[in-house]
């Protein structure tokens, strides 16, 4: 239980699905945002399965050891957290030019930009092979494929209901959310960091 809690945690603030919903609130209509939540939570899904699963995998092609992702992984996360504490937009959420204008159509923004890169981007990539490789046994593999689920569930709810929280919320209710995910994140930065760092010292 312990572990599916700190999953769920560590993948849902690195996703960050209330910025994504208010984001999707600006770029949708109300009519359109129950299709598109449930087509950009199956792409989320879809995701973060198969870097799940074929993430080491890659890694191991490329010659590149865990550690080292632990280490970058720590300080993309890091550079994340600080942009939430101070209340700056990130990168990720602004996309390419591309990306813009592939939002203008109602059919592709489920895809581009709300699942790629607002929610799951570098960060949510790197944390999903990072907890894929401490999961080591089938039964946290099993945890983890669930903490995704629960993930993907807390997505959607969100999305399908993001008209309402914005109202709710307001501005000033978001930015106070996005600080306090942001020192989580912080959190979670720190431990993937000093962790990396460690084994490429003892690995030395």
């Amino acid at each position: 239980m312990e572990k599916l809690l700190f999953y769920t945690i560590s993948l849902l603030t690195i996703l960050n699905p209330i910025a994504g919903g208010v984001i999707l609130v600006s770029l949708a209509s109300i009519r359109d945002i129950p299709v598109i939540a449930r087509r950009t939570t199956l792409v989320v899904f879809t995701g973060l399965v198969i870097t799940m699963v074929a993430g080491g995998l890659v890694l191991k092609l490329f010659g590149i050891n865990i550690p080292s992702i632990k280490a970058i992984g720590g300080v993309i996360l890091l550079l994340m957290a600080l942009h939430m504490i101070q209340g700056r937009e990130m990168v990720p959420t602004k996309g390419s030019e591309e990306e813009h204008s592939a939002a203008e159509d109602k059919e592709d923004i489920s895809i581009v930009p709300m699942a790629i890169p607002i929610l799951l981007g570098p960060g949510a990539i790197t944390t999903t092979i990072i907890l894929s490789e401490k999961a080591q046994t089938l039964p946290e593999k099993a945890t983890l494929l669930m903490a995704i689920v629960i993930t993907s569930a807390v997505v959607y709810l969100t999305l399908r209901h993001s008209a309402l929280l914005s109202k709710v919320l307001g501005v000033n209710g978001l930015k106070i959310i996005t600080r306090l995910m942001g020192l989580v994140i912080g959190a979670i930065a720190f431990l993937f960091l000093v962790g990396g760092v460690k084994e490429l010292w003892l690995g030395s």
